[in-house]
């Protein structure tokens, strides 16, 4: 008998505290009770008419803002707010606790770089007593400063009793104890949410994007786009603002080569911060709020021990997430990153996880889907099946606990785990949280499982900025997402002509799934080309069991590709939520947390030692943040009004001026507040929408010679002629790259293939000083002819050399007409050009070269 797992020493209320009455129409009478979020792209833009009459939007797209959202109550104080008014109270120095700016950043490089036993060597260094004046002269009193420093949440951690089936020698059932090491989540979600750094990545409220004025055609990427957060809103108060919580979880090994160490990291972000700064790991938009147990549970018998394990699971998830059910009901005031205060609903609403993992979180059999309730032998066939529902899944399993057998416990492949952590969470729907995993699904699944297997023998083309797999595929131990997204590039090239045209067509279909699905926006287009794509796969995957490839399609990874379109309407585009970042973090988070301890109660130290890591990166980004807004001097009255007094008795009044007629100076301070600025981060970070098309007016008519625009692209072309070998030196083939010529002087990038042809740069030169001053660089180029109509099977656009009068048609170009590389397909490393007349046009490439060639052919 397997008895319900027991928790010692918790302080955990049953019941949730009452309701919390706000009253959302006392707001700060200097504010706005509807006010725009900090960023001008959030929500704030819609269409408007210009003087001229003319409709305008921001980048393309219209937007229907949800006014009842993200309201403020009033002014407040951020963590760095607060933290400068105390400094300033007690005349602290912007480098306390230690000494200067010098000792500060000696002891940031110490604390990332160093474990306590080096820091204590080097600090007791001859070299490092003589010549230097530290306030700190050993570890401990380092330390001792470190823990002065402000920091994040702080870590509890609650001990777990688990009486298994076993029995010792005097009958009485094996216990085993497991730590649970925990933050609480809602403190995070106030840390993260009201961090000043992440002000000009932070939005509020949702609002549907549109890429047409009539509303036609929706426009999704931010989670502020997709429909969970609007329809979510729906169910809370006027004004409230929804934090919508992205949690993952990933159990890792610890030790490399010796030992069976692992953790179960649970991390958490929010999808107010847009992706692009979430995937940035330096910059610590996804936190870790605990460890759960990662333990063997020996306590058990093998055949309970599965079962076990999911039931220790969800009791610790739930311990851990237990805050997030008072707060989500009933919302907790939180000062955000815009420095206003704002009545905060933290729901759970995406979970990043691989696919064991889903199951386990969905309390079902690993040969089930966790999202919907397809049979167990029907996930290869293309069916449109019910999802699985919390409330019926709830039900079902009371019944089971109460000893009942309802016959949908094992039509839906349930597990007997009683009590789900999800099962009292507000406004959550665990079984649509679940989000698209590019790395396991497709990379590594569907794609590096499957689809690789049909070219192993097949010789991989080497071309500008593709790997080389000079060995073979078949030889390449350990694959992981580059090699994947690699051979992804090549792959379509590679079968074309060594396949039956089906084949073909399915394998293009994988591919063009595989490059939607990685798209960073979608529109109404892009998601029917997605499902489009998949419907395709299954209408001709039977070409493969006539071959004897496959005897079926009944593969977990493939069926839940069926969910991709439904996610991404949901929760914003997949690329928002891969499985990368986690794996990523678990270097910094639990590998290298691990190697700072003794090996011997690391969990306790590993938290210890990433507390000293945040509080370091919090000082450092609060510094940034005061070199933007400064200390005020010593002594320094902010409400006294001596400064603008002595302003305007230092200034000439305007009645003066006027009768005196004299002339007005502008000063620009000496050092600009924020410089090196990109013009997108100016569009962004101050609501200049019109700056661009502003500048350029202006510069036309001012400077019609200079032109402006974001960072330019840069493509790697290369001409380099055949290295003869030489001693020990080898050789090296030629390399002559294939380029993309513009055909017409163009006044913007390459967006569409029109116009353009594909040539090989020959020779990249520039003029001897006899032709004058003529300094533009040159490229001496060979040409293909125009694009050809695409191959039916593998949809490739087709080119061929170029002759004329039985010569390679050539010419010399200024290298500015290259609008980008084109495909390289060497047949053998160095002479593929020059073997081969006819060619197909890599549109797989990369990302942007797909967009250009397949996306904007929609």
């Amino acid at each position: 008998m397997i008895n319900d797992i027991e928790a010692d020493n918790l302080n955990t209320p049953d019941d949730n505290p009452p309701p919390v009455d706000v009253d959302f129409s006392h707001v700060h009478p200097h504010l706005d009770p509807n006010p725009a979020p900090s960023k001008s792209r959030h929500i704030t833009i819609e269409e408007v008419e210009d003087e001229d009459g003319t409709p305008f939007s921001y980048t393309g797209r219209y937007f229907e803002p949800q006014a009842d959202a993200g309201w403020a109550l009033h002014e407040g104080e951020t963590k760095f707010e607060r933290y400068r008014r105390h400094q300033e109270e007690e005349v602290e120095d912007r480098w306390s606790p230690f000494e200067d700016a010098e000792e500060w950043d000696l002891a940031k490089w110490l604390v990332k770089n160093l474990g306590q036993t080096r820091t204590d060597e080097f600090l007791k260094l001859p070299i490092t007593q003589n010549c230097t004046k530290l306030s700190f002269h050993n570890n401990r009193s380092f330390l001792q400063r470190v823990d002065a420093l402000p920091r994040g949440p702080g870590w509890s951690c609650r001990k777990v009793t688990v009486r298994g089936n076993k029995e010792d020698e005097f009958g009485a059932p094996l216990e085993e104890e497991v730590e649970l090491w925990s933050r609480d989540p809602v403190e995070c979600v106030q840390e993260l949410i009201g961090n000043p750094f992440f002000k000009a990545d932070m939005a509020y409220s949702p609002a549907k994007a549109y890429a047409d004025r009539a509303g036609q055609h929706r426009v999704i990427d931010e989670m502020w786009t997709a429909d969970w957060w609007g329809e979510t809103q729906k169910a809370l108060p006027k004004g409230a603002t929804i934090a919508p919580i992205i949690l993952s979880s990933d159990k890792t090994c610890l030790s490399q080569f010796r030992g069976d160490k692992s953790a179960w990291p649970v991390y958490m972000s929010i999808g107010n911060i847009a992706k692009a700064k979430r995937h940035q790991a330096s910059a610590r938009a996804t936190i870790l709020i605990g460890y759960l147990p990662a333990s063997k549970l020996d306590c058990f018998t093998p055949d309970a021990r599965s079962l076990a394990g999911y039931k220790l699971f969800h009791h610790c998830m739930a311990l851990l997430l237990q805050p997030l059910i008072a707060a989500g009901q009933h919302g907790v005031e939180m000062v955000c990153a815009d420095s206003l205060v704002r009545h905060v609903h933290p729901i759970l609403a995406a979970y990043v996880a691989d696919f064991p993992e889903q199951c386990l979180i969905s309390c079902c059999k690993e040969n089930r889907c966790p999202k919907c309730l397809v049979g167990a032998n029907e996930r290869g066939d293309s069916l449109d099946s019910l999802m699985r529902d919390p409330e019926s899944t709830k039900e079902i399993l009371e019944m089971r606990k109460n000893g009942q057998h309802p016959p949908e416990f094992e039509e839906n492949g349930l597990r007997a785990v009683y009590k789900p952590f999800w099962a009292d969470l507000p406004h959550a729907n665990i079984f649509l949280a679940f989000t698209p995993d590019l790395l396991h699904q497709l990379h590594k699944g569907v794609f590096k499982d499957h689809l690789v297997k049909w070219c192993i023998d097949i010789a991989v083309p080497n071309y500008p900025g593709l790997r080389h797999f000079k060995k073979g595929i078949s030889t390449v131990k350990q694959w992981t997402g580059r090699e994947h997204k690699e051979m992804q590039r090549v792959f379509i090239g590679l079968l074309t002509g060594a396949v039956p045209s089906r084949v073909l067509v399915v394998a293009r279909s994988i591919l063009d799934f595989s490059y939607y699905a990685q798209l960073q926006i979608h529109t109404t287009k892009t998601l029917e080309a997605l499902q489009t794509t998949l419907d395709v796969f299954h209408a001709n995957k039977d070409i493969l069991k006539e071959l004897a490839i496959r005897e079926h399609f009944n593969i977990p990874k493939l069926h839940q590709l069926t969910h991709y379109v439904q996610s991404i309407m949901l929760l914003g585009t997949a690329d928002g939520f891969n499985t990368e970042l986690p794996e990523r973090l678990h270097i910094d988070f639990t590998k290298e947390a691990y190697r700072a301890t003794n090996k011997r109660d690391y969990e306790e130290q590993m938290t210890l030692w990433l507390q000293r890591q945040e509080a370091v990166f919090l000082r450092a980004a609060y510094l940034d943040w005061l070199a933007q807004h400064p200390l005020l001097p010593a002594g320094f009255d902010s409400d006294s009004d001596s400064e603008s007094e002595e302003m305007e008795a230092a200034s000439p009044n305007t009645t003066s001026s006027l009768v005196t007629s004299k002339e007005v100076t502008h000063i620009l301070a000496k050092a600009p507040a924020h410089p090196h600025q990109s013009v997108e981060k100016i569009v962004m970070a101050h609501g200049t929408t019109g700056f661009l098309p502003a500048l350029q007016t202006f510069l036309q008519k001012n400077l019609p010679q200079t032109t402006v625009g974001d960072a330019p692209k840069r493509w790697h072309v290369r001409a380099r002629p055949e290295v003869v070998a030489s001693g020990r030196r080898s050789g090296c083939p030629g390399r002559f790259d294939m380029a993309l010529i513009s055909d017409t002087p163009r006044s913007s990038g390459l967006r569409t293939l029109d116009d353009v042809r594909v040539a090989q740069v020959r020779v990249i030169f520039t003029l001897p000083r006899q032709f004058s001053t003529y300094s533009r660089a040159l490229a001496y180029i060979e040409w293909f002819t125009p694009f050809r109509l695409p191959d039916p099977s593998s949809r490739l656009l087709q080119v061929s050399c170029s002759t004329r009068h039985l010569r390679r048609n050539a010419a010399v170009i200024h290298i500015d007409e290259i609008m980008g590389q084109s495909v390289d397909t060497m047949l053998r490393s160095g002479n593929a050009y020059e073997v081969a007349s006819d060619f197909y046009f890599n549109e797989f490439i990369d990302g942007e070269m797909f967009g250009m060639s397949v996306i904007n052919s929609l």
